[in-house]
C-alpha cells in the first residue's frame, strides 16, 4: 500500500498508487499574499502521551505555574506596548510622506505650475508604489494584500508558511507606509493587524529558544498570541481598543474562551495608552509638519447629537442603500481579483506592471478630476483657515484664486484619513456640492475595488469607510429638509452601512465608530443602519472576508455546517486501509514510511503480547518519531526490555522537534532494531463512530481545534481504525467529489480560484 500526502500532512490512503478520493488533494496549496504555497494545518489537540504525563506532574509546582501565567501576561503587554510604537510610527510616517508630498506638489500650483505639479505628483506616488510593489514581489511575497484572510485562516488552524516570518513583517511595515502614502485607494487597518499579529508570533517564537521556556513552542499558545496581537492591530489603526477585540472576535476567531478575551482586552488597553502618550509628545511640534500621530478621526462630529422620528426613514434608506452598494462592491471585487490572479500569474514583471498601471491611473485621477469643479468662496465665520494650501483641511485651494477654494480637490487632493475627518465633520453642510459628493463617490467606489489586489500591502477597511462617508453624505444632502441630521452624521451613518454591507460586522462596527467619532449618542442610530445594511447583503453574497478567504483556496472550517452532511456518515467520506504502527515497530518501517510520506499522525495498533487482539492504543506524531529516530532509542528485538525514556528525553525535546528524516544516518543493523512508540503516543485521541453524521463530526472537529480524528467501526470484529478524518475531508470539493449527487446550496459550485491558478481540481 502506498499513502499520498493531502496539504496538510495528514493521512490520504492510496490503493495500488490511486488515489480512492482524487479530489481530496484540491485543498493540498492556497494563495498566501501574492505566491501559492502549500499549506499544513495545525494542532490545538492536548496530547496526552506519558511522557508528557510525566513532565506536567513534575511541573506540578505552584511556583512555576504561577510563573507561566505571568509570562503569559508579560508577552500580552509587550505585544501591546509594540504594537503601539509601531502603529504610531506607521501613522506618523504616512502622514509626513504624504504630506511633503502634497506641499510640494502645492507650491508648484500657486506658481502656475501646473504640469510639473502632475508631473511631480504621479511620479512621488509611481515611486512610492514600485517600492511597495518591488520589495513584496522579490522579498516577502507573503506581505500582499491586507493579511487578514491569512491571519483568519491561522486562527482556524491552518498552518499558512511565512506570514508570520520577520522578513514578512519588514516588508508589511515598509509596504504599508509607502503604499498608502502613494495615494491609492488602500488603508493601513488590515496591514497593521497583520503587523501586529507577526509580532506576537515572533515574541512567542522568540521566548520558546530559551530551553526554559520553550512550551510556548506549541500551536495553542501562538494562537493565543496570535490572536492577541489581531486585536492590538485595529486598536493601533484607529485607537479602538474595544472594537479591535471586538473585531477579532466577530470577524477571525473560529474558537473563544473567556480567558483569552482578559489578555485581548488588556493588550489593546496597552496599545490605547502607548498611543495616547505619543500622541501628547507629538501636540508639541516634535513630529514633523504633520506629526500628529495619525489616528485623525477623533472628535470629529458635533457633542450634541439630537434626532427625531421623522429622520427614521433616510437612516432606513440609507442602511438598504449600503447593503445593496456592499454586496455589488463584494461581487466586483471578486471579479478583478480573479483577473488579476491570471495577470500575476504570468509572473513579476506583469505583477509590476500592474501595480505601476493603476498608480499611474489613480494619480490622473486624483489630480484631473478636481478640475471639474468649480471654485467656491470662502465661508464666513468659520473657525478654520479658508483655503489651505498643502496641508489638510475642509478648504482646498488647489487652482482657485485667493478666498476661495476646490471642494472636489478637498477630497481628492488629499489623503484617505483626512478626508474621511473632512467628510464627517459636523457644521459643514455647505461646504460640498452634490455633484462634487457624487462624483467622488463613483471614482471612490471605483479606485476602492480597483487598487486591491495589488502586489503591496493593502487594506480595505479605510477605502470602505470613506466610500460610505461620501455616499452617506450624498444622501443627506438629497434628503434636504426632510432630515434633521447634520450632514457630517449622514456620513458616519453611511460608513457604519457600507461596513455592514460589505464585511457584514455588526458589534465592532457600532463600537469603532463609536470609538472613532467619540460620540455615544450615534449608537442606536449606527445599530440600525448596520443591521439594515447586513440583513440585505446577505440577501446576496457573503462577507467580503470569507470571499478573500476563498478565493485564496483555504480550506477553511465555517462555524456553520451545510444542511446537506447531516444525510452522510462519517464512513461515507473516508478510505482505507489506512496506515498504522505497532506499538513496538521496525526502525525500518517508520523509516520508510516517513520518507515516502508526508503525513503527520498514525494510529498506534497493539497486538500479542500487549493484547490478546488488535486494539488501538493511541495516535503517534511525525514529530515524535522523528525524535525518537534522531535519539536513536532503540531495541535490539521486539521483545526486549524497554529503558525508561524519562531518563534520555523530556517534554522539552518534543517542543521544536523537526519533520524531516533525510538528514538521519542509520546504519542496517539500526534499521532492523524496534523502537517501543507506547511512551510517545497519545493515548487518547479523539474518536467517532463511523455511523455517526458527518456534520456532527465536522462541529466536534472544528469547536476542539482538532489536526486528526479517528474514526472507529461499529462492529468490534473489525479492525480497531476504520480511517481518519482530517481538514480536507469536511470540504465540499472532496464530499462532492465522492457523492456528485450531493448538490445542495452552497456546494452547488466549487471553488473557481483553483482553475484560475491552475491548481489541480
Amino acid at each position: 500500500m502506498a499513502i499520498k500526502v493531502d496539504s496538510a500532512g495528514e493521512s490520504a490512503p492510496l490503493i495500488g498508487n490511486q488515489d480512492v478520493s482524487p479530489l481530496k488533494s484540491i485543498s493540498q496549496v492556497a494563495l498566501v499574499g501574492s505566491r501559492v504555497s502549500p499549506i499544513e494545518s495545525l494542532d490545538y489537540e492536548i496530547s496526552e502521551t506519558e511522557l508528557l504525563n510525566q513532565d506536567w506532574r513534575a511541573r506540578g509546582d505552584r511556583a512555576e505555574i504561577f510563573g507561566y501565567v505571568i509570562l503569559k501576561w508579560t508577552l500580552c503587554f509587550l505585544i501591546g506596548l509594540l504594537s503601539g510604537c509601531v502603529g504610531f510610527f506607521v501613522n506618523l510616517t504616512i502622514e509626513n510622506l504624504a504630506g511633503v508630498k502634497f506641499v510640494v506638489t502645492s507650491n508648484m500650483m500657486l506658481a502656475n505650475r501646473y504640469l510639473w505639479a502632475l508631473g511631480v505628483f504621479a511620479a512621488s506616488n509611481f515611486v512610492l508604489t514600485m517600492f511597495a510593489a518591488v520589495i513584496t514581489a522579490y522579498i516577502a511575497p507573503a506581505a500582499a494584500g491586507s493579511g487578514i484572510p491569512e491571519v483568519k485562516a491561522y486562527l482556524n488552524g491552518i498552518d499558512v508558511p511565512d506570514i508570520f516570518s520577520p522578513r514578512t513583517l519588514v516588508v508589511k511595515i515598509a509596504g504599508c507606509i509607502t503604499a498608502v502614502s502613494s495615494s491609492l485607494h488602500v488603508g493601513k487597518a488590515g496591514p497593521m493587524l497583520h503587523i501586529t499579529s507577526c509580532i506576537a508570533s515572533l515574541l512567542g517564537h522568540g521566548v520558546s529558544q530559551f530551553r526554559w521556556l520553550s512550551c510556548f513552542e506549541n500551536d495553542r499558545d501562538r494562537r493565543d498570541l496570535v490572536t492577541c496581537g489581531a486585536g492590538a492591530g485595529i486598536a493601533a489603526a484607529f485607537r479602538a481598543p474595544i472594537g479591535g477585540v471586538l473585531f477579532v472576535l466577530e470577524s477571525l476567531l473560529s474558537w473563544w474562551r473567556s480567558a483569552l478575551l482578559w489578555r485581548a482586552f488588556f493588550t489593546t488597553a496597552v496599545v490605547t495608552v502607548v498611543l495616547r502618550a505619543l500622541i501628547g509628545f507629538c501636540r508639541s511640534g516634535k513630529c514633523g509638519l504633520f506629526g500628529k500621530g495619525g489616528l485623525i478621526m477623533f472628535d470629529v462630529t458635533e457633542v450634541s447629537v439630537s434626532y427625531h422620528l421623522v429622520d427614521l426613514p433616510p437612516v432606513i434608506v440609507l442602511g438598504i442603500i449600503g447593503g445593496i452598494f456592499g454586496s455589488l462592491y463584494n461581487f466586483l471585487l471578486d471579479k478583478v481579483l480573479r483577473i488579476y490572479t491570471r495577470i500575476n500569474g504570468k509572473g513579476k514583471p506583469y505583477k509590476l506592471l500592474l501595480a505601476a498601471s493603476v498608480s499611474i491611473f489613480t494619480s490622473c485621477c486624483l489630480f484631473g478630476l478636481p478640475w471639474l469643479a468649480s471654485c467656491r468662496p470662502c465661508p464666513g465665520g468659520i473657525s478654520e483657515a479658508c483655503p489651505t494650501i498643502g496641508r489638510s483641511g475642509n478648504f482646498k485651494k488647489f487652482q482657485c484664486a485667493p478666498d476661495h477654494y476646490n471642494d472636489l480637490a478637498s477630497l481628492f487632493f488629499n489623503t484617505n484619513d483626512d478626508t474621511i475627518r473632512n467628510l464627517f465633520s459636523a457644521g459643514t453642510d455647505k461646504a460640498f456640492t452634490k455633484y462634487s459628493i457624487l462624483l467622488f463617490f463613483l471614482t471612490s467606489y471605483f479606485l476602492g475595488i480597483v487598487s486591491y489586489g495589488l502586489l503591496a500591502p493593502s487594506g480595505l477597511f479605510v477605502p470602505v469607510i470613506l466610500t460610505g462617508a461620501a455616499y452617506g453624505r450624498l444622501i443627506g444632502m438629497l434628503m434636504g429638509s426632510h432630515s434633521t441630521l447634520d450632514h457630517g452624521l449622514f456620513a458616519v451613518l453611511g460608513s457604519a452601512s457600507f461596513l455592514g454591507g460589505s464585511m457584514r460586522l455588526t458589534v465592532s462596527v457600532c463600537v469603532i465608530l463609536l470609538e472613532l467619532t467619540n460620540n455615544l449618542l450615534l449608537l442606536p442610530l449606527v445599530m440600525v443602519v448596520v443591521l439594515i445594511s447586513k440583513t440585505v447583503g446577505d440577501c446576496f453574497n457573503t462577507n467580503i472576508y470569507d470571499m478573500l478567504v476563498e478565493l485564496k483556496g483555504f480550506p477553511f472550517l465555517q462555524g456553520h455546517v451545510d444542511p446537506c452532511m447531516r444525510r452522510l456518515k462519517v464512513g461515507d467520506v473516508v478510505a482505507g486501509p489506512l496506515q498504522i504502527f505497532n506499538g513496538v515497530e521496525r526502525v525500518g518501517n517508520i523509516v520508510r514510511i516517513l520518507r515516502s510520506t508526508g503525513h503527520n499522525g498514525f494510529p498506534v495498533i497493539d497486538g500479542p503480547p500487549f493484547s490478546e487482539s488488535p486494539v488501538l492504543y493511541g495516535l503517534v506524531l511525525r514529530p515524535n518519531l522523528v525524535v525518537l529516530l534522531k535519539k536513536r532509542l532503540f531495541l535490539p528485538r521486539r521483545d526486549s526490555v524497554q529503558m525508561n525514556p524519562f531518563d534520555h528525553l523530556s517534554a522539552i525535546d518534543f517542543a521544536k522537534p523537526g519533520n524531516g528524516v533525510d538528514d538521519i544516518a542509520l546504519t542496517a543493523e539500526e534499521m532492523e532494531m524496534f523502537v517501543d512508540l507506547h511512551p510517545f503516543a497519545n493515548t487518547s485521541p479523539y474518536t467517532v463512530v463511523e455511523t455517526m453524521s458527518l456534520e456532527k463530526a465536522q462541529i466536534m472537529f472544528s469547536k476542539l481545534g482538532l489536526r486528526h480524528l479517528l474514526v472507529i467501526p461499529k462492529s468490534p470484529s473489525r479492525a480497531p481504525v476504520a480511517g481518519m478524518l482530517t481538514r480536507h475531508d469536511f470540504m465540499p470539493e472532496h464530499v462532492l467529489g465522492l457523492h456528485p449527487s450531493l448538490v445542495v446550496g452552497g456546494w452547488r459550485k466549487l471553488s473557481r480560484f483553483r482553475k484560475t491558478v491552475g491548481l489541480n481540481v
